[in-house]
């Protein structure tokens, strides 16, 4: 069974593989994400440039974008051959290209769809399928409606739901805006919980402490945490320590760094990524730190260098480190 205290959410363009390979660096235990894959990418397109991933992943999760059973059953076949610990449906996300496509937030005005997707998908393999939602999109952001839609899909065999505790507004807000206009409604997601005890909840929104984490765990059985981990991911060494390991040897940032070289070597190596594809992922790793300004701007400025290999974060973490000394110095 997986472990769903703690889960770093999808998000699109962010937790691609390099991204996923150095988060595991920082916590082995924490549940992973893909970002979100639509059912046509793996069906009609490059399905390995899609779905591989790094082995030391595990647990990861595949995020699918559709709204066709049989489309989205067939992806999750291929997901299992590929080795994903588990399928999530994206019935959260409000653009509009995902909009034009019939799926993501918009599915929920359609819970009896989603529960055949469900089905569907549930007879084709043995991982579990999971759903992530809002708590209601547009005018449909009634508690009455949500347990509907928690209710109608559960009865089709989802038994772990994830909501993100904002509506979603489908017209008139952004992607962005609507990660951050619409008021966050942590209560409603804590009632789903007090009414469908027998359910996994998992609340995804705004969580970015340890406090937050502990406070949102006596009242859910998981938490996602979206761009803190992003943008502060040393976060989750803090959380592997404090919520799996208390005796968990936390690395140093740079010890992730070098651990990142021999990977990143590799991709280099083998024409699959270029620098930056892989280092935009670690410009928060210093988030808080003395030399973090430093470290962000060595490797915005070099990285992006098509020729541009590993000594760049070696000479990236020379500046950090400098600057360390600098600050000790006066301290002096």
């Amino acid at each position: 069974m997986l472990n769903r205290l703690i889960a770093v959410a999808p998000m699109l363009d962010w937790t691609d593989r390099h991204d996923r390979y150095f988060l595991r660096l920082l916590s082995p235990s924490v549940l992973l994400y893909s970002e979100m894959v639509t059912t046509g990418a793996i069906i009609h397109g490059d399905r390995d440039r899609f779905l591989r991933f790094h082995p030391s992943e595990h647990p990861v999760a595949l995020q699918l974008g559709g709204s066709d059973p049989q489309a989205l059953a067939d992806c999750a076949r291929i997901a299992k051959d590929y080795g994903y610990a588990e399928v999530n449906l994206n019935v959260g996300c409000p653009s509009d290209r995902v909009q034009s496509g019939q799926f993501g937030a918009c599915l929920m005005a359609t819970p009896a769809l989603v529960a055949d997707c469900v089905a569907t998908m549930k007879q084709a393999v043995n991982i579990p399928i999971t759903v992530k939602s809002r708590i209601g999109i547009d005018e449909l952001d009634s508690y009455e409606h949500l347990c509907h839609f928690i209710q109608t899909i559960a009865q089709a065999g989802c038994d772990t739901f994830i909501i993100h505790a904002r509506k979603a507004w489908l017209q008139g807000l952004s992607p962005k805006e609507n990660r951050e206009i619409p008021p966050l409604c942590y209560d409603v997601v804590h009632q789903i919980k007090t009414d469908f005890p027998h359910l996994t909840i998992i609340i995804n929104g705004g969580l970015k402490t340890i406090a937050d984490v502990e406070q949102q765990l006596l009242k859910v059985d998981g938490v996602m945490i979206g761009r803190e981990a992003y943008q502060n991911p040393y976060l989750l060494a803090d959380l592997e320590q404090h919520f799996f390991n208390p005796n968990y040897q936390k690395p140093t940032r740079q010890a992730i760094v070098e651990q990142m070289i021999p990977y990143i070597t590799a991709e280099l190596d083998s024409g699959r990524a270029y620098l930056a594809n892989i280092t935009r992922h670690l410009l928060g790793l210093f988030q808080g730190e003395c030399g973090a300004r430093h470290w962000r701007r060595y490797l915005s400025e070099h990285a992006p260098n098509r020729h541009a290999d590993a000594q760049v974060l070696r000479q990236a973490l020379a500046a950090v480190e400098k600057v360390n000394r600098s600050t000790l110095d006066q301290g002096l």
